[in-house]
């Protein structure tokens, strides 16, 4: 009989690992794009600069 404990437990701390690095990764990022300073919010705003109204104006072709 095989003792699987000690691949289990290694793929465990991989896994953690691994999730760990992933976070650490996207929060430098998100924090190096500016997500996180004092206009961190303002790139949603964005997609309302323009002040498309829909369904106003029919192509008519």
């Amino acid at each position: 009989m095989r003792d699987y404990t000690w691949p289990s437990v290694y793929f465990a701390y991989l896994f953690f690992t691994l999730s760990a690095l992933l976070t650490l990764f996207f929060l430098i990022r998100s924090w190096k794009d500016g997500y996180w300073g004092k206009d961190g919010e303002d790139v949603k705003y964005q997609v309302f600069e323009g002040e498309v109204k829909h369904g106003t104006e029919r192509d008519e072709a």
